[in-house]
């Protein structure tokens, strides 16, 4: 099914591990049958790098599309590019993965999408996991891992100022936390780091 899709694609996914392949396989077959079923698979992190890159195959492929393929295959490779898709969102924990998730369903201008991956960050990923995604050159990325940052407790962000690479995204989280919600704790520790930064 999958091979008849574009020579990219059917080069990935051969590359791809069995356990790989079979999580896609079982999540197309819950979508079909009950859809529930495609969050109780089983994922490890080497998945992510692997269903990335197919992912992408997809996408590259639907964009060139068009004429290239007859409706049905069209549809069916948006079916297996969208159920892929929702594997990783439901399982990844990787920065890069996120962003590639971001910037795919803001394409497609899926904002519930959006609001979705959004409310998975502060659940699933570390905060210098969000620190590494504020540094993201996709601005769109940067500001929905600003925004989960300002949310943090401050003992948490506070934490994330003894780390040289994320101290500057920490300040930053903690100066919204200032503006956004005018937290006088934050405005304390802001004051006193500026102060020592003179």
């Amino acid at each position: 099914m999958i091979e008849d899709l574009g020579g990219r694609v059917a080069t990935v996914w051969s590359e791809l591990r069995p356990a790989t392949r079979g999580l896609v396989e079982r999540a197309l077959q819950a979508s079909t049958s009950s859809p529930g079923q495609a969050r109780n698979v089983p994922y490890d992190a080497r998945a992510d790098i692997e269903l990335s890159r197919f992912l992408a195959a997809l996408d590259e492929r639907t964009a060139g599309a068009g004429a290239a393929l007859d409706p049905e295959k069209e549809k069916r490779l948006r079916k297996v590019a969208d159920t892929c898709a929702l594997v990783l969102q439901e399982k990844t924990q990787s920065a890069e993965v996120f962003a590639q998730l971001v910037r795919r369903s803001e394409a497609q201008r899926d904002y519930k999408r959006i609001d979705e991956l959004a409310n998975a960050l502060t659940s699933r990923f570390a905060p210098s996991e969000i620190c590494e995604l504020a540094r993201s050159e996709d601005l769109f990325v940067r500001e929905l891992a600003n925004e989960a940052l300002a949310r943090f407790p401050i003992s948490v962000l506070l934490t994330l100022l003894s780390d040289p690479v994320d101290t500057e995204v920490a300040r930053e989280a903690l100066r919204r936390q200032v503006i956004e919600y005018g937290s006088e704790e934050a405005r304390q520790i802001v004051n006193a780091l500026d102060q020592n930064f003179e």
